[in-house]
């Protein structure tokens, strides 16, 4: 597995966005995102911080992973 880089908040909401995510709130240091998939809605909220925690990071891109049926690998290539 490609380790995780080092990437803002702002960067993983852009990504989500080319995703199809769209942005619902923000509230504070936390923005959320949501998107219809096939497998029903799915919102997801991402730290607005300057670098994004490894565990963090990793959860979310399993979570999207999962709920759009994209590996891992290829969104991590997106990060980058």
């Amino acid at each position: 597995m490609p380790r995780l880089p080092q990437v803002s908040g702002s960067d993983v909401v852009k990504i989500l966005k080319a995703l199809g995510y769209e942005e619902v709130r923000q509230r504070g240091s936390h923005i959320r995102l949501k998107k219809i998939t096939i497998l029903g809605e799915h919102a997801i909220t991402i730290p607005a911080h300057k670098v994004i925690a490894k565990g963090t990071l990793s959860d979310i891109i399993a979570k999207v992973s999962l709920w759009n049926n994209i590996p891992r690998e290829e969104l991590i290539k997106r990060l980058r």
